[in-house]
């Protein structure tokens, strides 16, 4: 998944204290996507939910800035699949933890990250929760978000939408994930304190959720694992191009 350190290109004086860890969640794979029923099958479109979590990791990963990634899910298959490529596998957890003070639910996502966030914190490193659905990412994009990020506390990339959050980082010490992720979590996120981060990073607030988004993606570039796929599937891939 992630280029071998020896043929990475050196960071940057101050770029990174103690590195940065990518935390991902993916929820069971029954059911998944289901907006995208009209164009692909069930097998399908978990295929697509896995190759799509592959690309996205693939792209963070290869930065020099990224020590380490996780994956939080309750799925045997994404587990297996995510171990094999080189994460550490999370189990989500069994009961809710409530966000206190909001009216934002604890459940799903946002217990999977916080499960995540705290297994991996305590080794000083920053952490980035990146929705697992961007085959459109690129190494640049995530590296030019972290580097933009308040260097202490949260940070918030919105999606395309304008409602969504597609990156949720925490930078410097003390600091806690606090994930809202959930109906209107980017103006969830923008009220609990994350500075929400103004850039030109198409591939990573393009989480892919419609046949609209899955055509958006293919224009812009999508990884390998997700071209596969849709091209297995019968999509019409046309003269578009994979991320550079």
């Amino acid at each position: 998944m992630s280029t071998p350190a020896h043929h990475r290109p050196p960071v940057a004086p101050g770029d990174r204290g103690l590195g940065v860890h990518v935390v991902l969640a993916v929820k069971d794979l029954s059911g998944a996507k289901s907006r995208l029923a009209g164009a692909l099958p069930d097998p399908r479109r978990a295929d697509l939910v896995v190759a799509m979590l592959l690309d996205t990791a693939a792209a963070a990963s290869a930065s020099p800035l990224v020590v380490g990634w996780s994956v939080v899910t309750p799925d045997p298959r994404v587990a297996d699949v995510a171990a094999r490529a080189g994460a550490t596998a999370v189990p989500e957890p069994a009961s809710p933890r409530a966000l206190a003070g909001t009216g934002v639910g604890a459940s799903g996502l946002n217990r999977a990250l916080s499960a995540a966030h705290d297994a991996v914190r305590a080794g000083g490193v920053d952490v980035v929760a990146l929705a697992a659905d961007l085959p459109a990412l690129t190494t640049a994009q995530f590296e030019a978000a972290y580097r933009a990020a308040s260097p202490t506390g949260r940070s918030v990339v919105i999606d395309h939408t304008g409602s969504g959050t597609t990156a949720l980082l925490v930078r410097g010490p003390g600091a806690a994930l606090d994930p809202r992720f959930g109906p209107r979590s980017a103006e969830h996120h923008v009220a609990s304190g994350a500075v929400a981060l103004d850039g030109d990073w198409p591939g990573l607030r393009l989480d892919v959720d419609t046949e609209d988004d899955v055509r958006r993606a293919l224009e812009l570039g999508v990884g390998d694992h997700t071209r596969a796929v849709l091209e297995n599937a019968g999509w019409p891939l046309g003269e578009h191009r994979t991320p550079g």
